[in-house]
């Protein structure tokens, strides 16, 4: 799939309603759209109602100023999937009868030690990001926990798709020596 690059006069364009931008609009996004939603969802028909409600909100937000700067489009669409795919599985879960109690009725007791595992390895993960170097604590931040486009962390770092690569593994091999080194120190310090 080629990539497209938004400009201002294409966000002008798509706020007057041009026909050829709105159509180009729909198709460049709903193939995206439509490989990030099969791979969640079963039903057909619920990722067409998706991908709609998505394209009726963005255009709306877009039309009544709601987006302003053409670099964040992509992203903006994104997360705008993102909250109609939440809305989405929580009217399901809603709509789901509970008429007749479960054959088999969840464990409701507390894994203690599940939980105490889960804190120290967000404890050991938030140890190494601080040791890393402010670019590549940025880096990985933008890629993993902000889910930001590719194309504007690339402006953001001034780089390349290609750069971005090298930098994005060097900044994943740093974290990884760091977060092995702290659980070596940790493993020595129990022993």
């Amino acid at each position: 799939m080629q990539f497209f690059s938004f400009d201002e006069s294409y966000l002008q364009r798509l706020r007057g309603g041009d026909f050829p931008t709105e159509q180009h609009f729909v198709d460049y996004f709903g193939q995206l759209l439509l490989i990030k939603l099969r791979s969640r969802l079963r039903s057909p028909q619920a990722v067409d109602d998706i991908r709609q409600e998505t394209f009726m909100r963005v255009l709306k937000a877009v039309r009544t100023g709601g987006i302003r700067s053409s670099e964040g489009l992509g992203s903006f669409v994104n997360s705008i999937c993102n909250n109609v795919l939440q809305e989405y599985y929580r009217s399901f879960d809603r709509a789901v009868p509970q008429d007749d109690p479960p054959l088999d009725p969840p464990d409701t007791s507390i894994d203690l030690e599940g939980m105490l595992v889960a804190k120290e390895t967000r404890e050991h993960v938030r140890h190494a990001l601080s040791m890393l170097s402010e670019k590549d604590r940025r880096l990985l931040r933008a890629m993993f926990f902000e889910e930001r486009n590719k194309d504007e962390i690339c402006v953001d770092f001034g780089v390349d798709r290609d750069y971005l690569r090298v930098l994005l593994y060097r900044a994943k091999q740093n974290f990884r020596m760091l977060y092995e080194q702290h659980e070596q120190c940790r493993r020595a310090g129990a022993g």
